[in-house]
């Protein structure tokens, strides 16, 4: 018999080792689910739906509501809530459990005055930019059926830094920028307010707090002229090395080849310290930056559907 309820304290190592059987593609640690949903200021036990099976999770589906601000200055979207997983273990599917589950968060969202739900952005622990269709055609189906439109489809690319060099005409440009007054750069400790605030205003807030959290200037580039136009960092999210991100170039700034330099001498900078690539896993594959992204030699690894439920 199959029980769907809370989660409750002593759920945690058999639902780790459900996810895993269940996500085969995306296996999680005990480490990361302490990190990134146990200690969330927003987690709330009633919207992390678990099936139990035998006093072991068989299955889960994780609702997830702002209870804090993700960054100062910014409210708690009341509006919006989000599904950043779900999963049922395969010896349990094919019996509407996993409907059940996806069902359950989101009438949790709904009582709490959600009237937009998505799959799967919620920043900053999500887990994958949306549904993976070829990875979990079920789970994509699934979403679909209970009336999750796909918003975007966004992209996940590599690059193996592998004899990596930094091309000769990235050195060219930077010196005719830098002859225009725009030096590319490490950022002072000083400079980091500054920077935090053009990323979360020009940007978006969750890249602010990537960087308010990762306060490592020896893996931070910055362009500037009388300002900050221009950054790109790596080892911002979870302390992963090989992650680049973010990276961004003022509007007003694009087109004169900030982008580029930023983003070589950023590859030139992880390649100093033995990585073997760069990686990310959100862009727009046919955005500036995702064409900026493929010139310079990366691919295309996995597509994600960023999928929205409204009331």
């Amino acid at each position: 018999m199959v029980t769907v309820r809370a989660f409750a304290s002593g759920d945690e190592v058999s639902l780790v080792d459900a996810w895993n059987r269940s996500m085969q593609g995306d296996p999680t640690t005990s480490a990361w689910f302490r990190d990134c949903v146990l200690l969330d200021p927003n987690f709330d036990p009633e919207g992390l739906r678990v099936a139990v099976a035998g006093g072991r999770v068989v299955g889960c589906a994780y609702a997830v509501r702002r209870l804090v601000p993700l960054a100062p200055g910014t409210d708690l979207e009341p509006d919006l809530g989000w599904i950043p997983f779900f999963f049922v273990v395969p010896e349990h599917r094919g019996g509407g459990l996993g409907r059940r589950l996806v069902g359950e968060a989101v009438a949790f969202l709904e009582r709490t005055g959600r009237t937009k739900i998505d799959f799967s952005s919620y920043t900053p622990n999500y887990v994958l930019p949306g549904a993976d269709s070829e990875h979990y055609p079920d789970g994509f189906r699934l979403l679909n059926g209970l009336g999750f439109t796909t918003l975007y489809s966004p992209v996940a690319m590599d690059r193996t830094l592998v004899g990596y060099v930094t091309p000769d005409e990235v050195h060219d440009l930077r010196a005719t920028r830098e002859s225009e007054g725009c030096v590319v750069r490490r950022p002072s400790g000083g400079e980091l307010p500054e920077l935090i605030r053009f990323a979360a205003e020009v940007f978006n807030p969750d890249w602010g707090e990537a960087i308010r959290l990762h306060r490592d200037p020896e893996r931070i580039l910055i362009a500037k002229k009388d300002r900050i136009v221009g950054f790109a960092l790596y080892a911002a999210y979870r302390g992963i090395p090989e992650r680049f991100g973010p990276f961004g170039v003022d509007p007003g700034e694009r087109g004169t080849g900030l982008g580029k330099i930023l983003l070589h001498l950023t590859m030139t900078m992880m390649r100093a310290e033995g990585l073997h690539s760069s990686w990310f896993l959100w862009t727009g594959e046919a955005s500036p930056a995702g064409r900026l992204y493929t010139k310079a030699g990366y691919e295309v690894t996995r597509r994600f559907h960023v999928m929205r439920w409204s009331a």
